[in-house]
């Protein structure tokens, strides 16, 4: 993956930070690359670890499995996230991604249901708890080790790059997918080839993992660290957190809402859907996702840019309005075949783009430095985990009770609403500094937006 250029009077300074959104944003791609792998494997996973007889069941079962990854999200937050405060950005990132690569490595190891019966399961779920754990001070570390390293004025540019190594994941999963499909077949897809995907997570974790130990910790942490103003202990930057800050962590959390049931509903339960509701074979729906993921990938970098010229906010509210309107249109452009599928599927893609390439320049700036890791890191996973990883379970339950296809719809024009009341009281801070232990956008400077270059 290329990193853009970045102009800079020292040469070194540029090569850092392009190292810097490279080895970010290939961590991402790896965490990501997972759930991609998991999502698009959906069918087979059913088959492979569950007992055989009742397909309904097996796939809910399967997506469960999908959201208990997340149960352990909130948990890795809360342990990794002040730790990556006290003591950096860097080491909490390092354990992060081998742990992550390490599991999903071992998923494909583990034997299926008609070999070792409940025990399939089961090491599917222990695996899929240890990624989660692990998960839960990736993202908000990558994050904000991105932030850390950006300039002020390139913070929503350069930090989409994060959110390119999102796409990324999910991009190359849903290709491996269809590529082992196509080479092996079918049913020796369903045999054995569904494991390839999950193997390939391991050497693309060591890749990340080269990255992330060439670099030194973020300056804004190792300046921190030179005025001796860590927090001297995870503890006391925990409750610091909760005691000071409980208005951003609530304002993040409804931000997550809308950000994560619409990312989990568009990316991870569309495959699902595309099969078993609109009638799409695995390789068309597969074929669709890579297409639509590869538009919203080269725009990305074009959103980001928008949010340093106009700010977070106005780029976020158009995607939510964006999105609200047309969430039921494109659903229903859905359900009349591929190419109608496609579009719809690319319109709200191109909508959901808009809140998905500025994470790493909105959430880490609306916490101070001492606890911005775990700030993130924790009201981020805590609401992930209970709106975004059971969105795809939830979708699936909301349609057999309704009995209507447009469910999905119904929920991300909810989630749409959640996140707009939250933007309300949330500070625009394009632009503003994230450097010392002021609150970003309120108690530091801020330069104007949308200024002459």
């Amino acid at each position: 993956m290329s990193t853009p250029e970045v102009p800079d009077g020292r040469p070194e300074r540029a090569r850092t930070l392009r190292r810097a959104i490279s080895a970010s944003a290939m961590g991402n791609m790896t965490e990501w690359f997972d759930y991609g792998v998991y999502a698009y494997a959906a069918t087979y996973i059913a088959k492979a670890f569950f007992p055989s007889g009742n397909d309904a069941a097996a796939t809910l079962n399967t997506l469960l499995v999908f959201a208990v990854s997340f149960v352990l999200r909130p948990v890795g937050g809360l342990v990794l996230g002040p730790i990556g405060d006290r003591l950096g950005r860097r080491r909490v990132l390092a354990t992060t991604i081998i742990l992550m690569a390490g599991s999903t490595f071992c998923v494909g190891l583990v034997p299926g249901y008609a070999t070792i019966g409940l025990w399939a399961p089961v090491l599917l779920v222990v695996l899929r708890m240890v990624q989660g754990f692990s998960t839960g001070g990736e993202y908000g570390g990558a994050a904000t080790f991105m932030a850390e390293y950006a300039p002020d004025r390139r913070r929503g540019f350069l930090g989409s790059f994060l959110e390119f190594g999102t796409l990324a994941g999910f991009t190359l999963a849903a290709a491996v997918v269809l590529v082992v499909e196509l080479v092996i077949g079918t049913a020796a897809m369903q045999d054995w080839g569904w494991r390839i995907p999950f193997l390939l997570g391991g050497p693309l974790g060591l890749v990340g993992l080269y990255l992330r130990s060439r670099l030194e910790d973020t300056p804004v942490f190792r300046e921190l660290e030179e005025q001796d103003q860590v927090e001297d202990t995870a503890t006391s930057a925990l409750k610091d957190l909760l005691t000071t800050y409980w208005k951003p962590l609530l304002t993040l959390g409804g931000l997550v809402i809308a950000l994560n049931v619409c990312n989990y509903t568009l990316l991870a339960y569309m495959p699902t859907y595309l099969e078993q509701k609109i009638g799409l074979s695995s390789q068309s729906s597969l074929l669709l996702l890579i297409v639509g993921q590869l538009v919203m990938m080269a725009l990305i970098p074009l959103s980001g840019r928008l949010s340093d010229r106009f700010g977070r906010k106005p780029v976020w509210w158009l995607s939510l309005a964006g999105l609200f309107v047309a969430a039921v249109p494109a659903y229903v452009l859905m359900a009349k075949g591929f190419a109608p599928a496609l579009l719809g599927f690319a319109v709200l893609g191109v909508l959901y783009v808009l809140q998905l390439s500025t994470i790493s320049a909105t959430f880490p700036a609306m916490f101070p430095t001492q606890v911005r890791f775990a700030g993130f890191a924790i009201s981020y996973n805590v609401f992930t985990a209970l709106f975004g990883g059971t969105a795809p379970a939830v979708n699936e339950k909301l349609i057999a009770v309704s009995g209507t296809d447009l469910a999905p719809a119904f929920s991300m024009m909810a989630a749409c609403v959640v996140g707009a009341v939250a933007l309300v009281f949330v500070p625009e801070t394009a632009r503003a500094s994230i450097r010392g232990t002021g609150v970003p956008g309120v108690d530091t400077e801020v330069k104007p937006l949308a200024t002459p270059r």
